[in-house]
């Protein structure tokens, strides 16, 4: 997709607006209900709680603010359409540097309330993402790599297919929503599951240490399956002249695609 051909009805500083309140209100659903309910006593939601959890607020987002920023929430997301030119690259880094600091805030405001129970300490390491000893399953870092770029890359293919033109209107927010669950389900007992540079980086920062170090890993690995998930959709099953949609796009904010 060429920059030129991006049209967009509603300027950059409010689409990154839309992209900062979406990332924290992910980080905040997600990462908060690992924290507060996963493991509530008696009544703990699990991990299929979590997983849900995140996957409801990718969903309900997308019908937020889908229609005004395309609803990425997350680096590798942006990257993968930047990579399917689906997105023009030159507002990668607004668009990232919004996520970083939506999900950082919202990291803060989670540390916030966590600290307002007594005995609360971060050994539990506060949703963050790791491998070896801190995967939640004790995974190495090579399986944890393995998965996160593997889960990435086909999170980008239901966003690519999902917002296709061709594909049925309307659902994409529901397919995203439920794929992001399904991955999470699968990858929360490796890594904690990332695929979302923004969401791993701000627990990490408030957790330090060992989150830090390995916090390399959870930008590497997501941006890596991002673009290969982009690239990959585009190469193989995009149309001359198709036109994708961002998720809940009206006609006004399409971004049409050169072959």
């Amino acid at each position: 997709m060429a920059p030129e051909e991006h049209i967009m009805s509603t300027n950059l500083a409010k689409r990154s607006a839309a992209e900062f309140v979406g990332t924290f209100w992910l980080v905040f659903g997600g990462c908060g209900s690992a924290i507060f309910a996963a493991a509530f006593p008696g009544l703990g939601i699990g991990f299929f709680g979590v997983a849900l959890a995140f996957g409801l607020t990718v969903l309900t987002m997308a019908y937020a603010i889908g229609h005004i920023s395309g609803c990425h929430l997350n680096p590798a997301v942006t990257m993968g359409l930047v990579c399917g030119r689906r997105f023009p690259a030159i507002e990668l880094i607004p668009y990232v540097g919004a996520q970083i600091l939506g999900a950082i805030v919202a990291a803060g405001v989670l540390y916030v309330i966590a600290t307002g129970k007594p005995g609360f300490d971060m050994s539990g390491g506060f949703a963050s993402n790791g491998y070896g000893e801190h995967s939640p399953g004790g995974y190495s870092l090579l399986a944890c790599g393995v998965a996160e770029v593997v889960l990435t890359t086909f999170f980008l293919f239901i966003i690519m297919g999902a917002t296709d033109s061709r594909a049925p209107q309307g659902f994409a927010p529901i397919a995203i929503g439920l794929g992001l669950t399904l991955i999470h389900l699968i990858g929360i007992p490796l890594t904690n599951l990332s695929v979302n540079p923004a969401r791993s980086t701000a627990p990490a920062l408030f957790v330090g240490g060992w989150a830090l170090r390995q916090l390399w890993l959870f930008w590497l690995a997501p941006l890596l399956g991002g673009a290969i998930g982009g690239l990959l959709y585009t190469t193989i099953f995009a149309e001359a002249g198709y036109i994708p949609r961002h998720i809940g796009a009206s006609p006004s904010q399409v971004m049409k695609v050169r072959a």
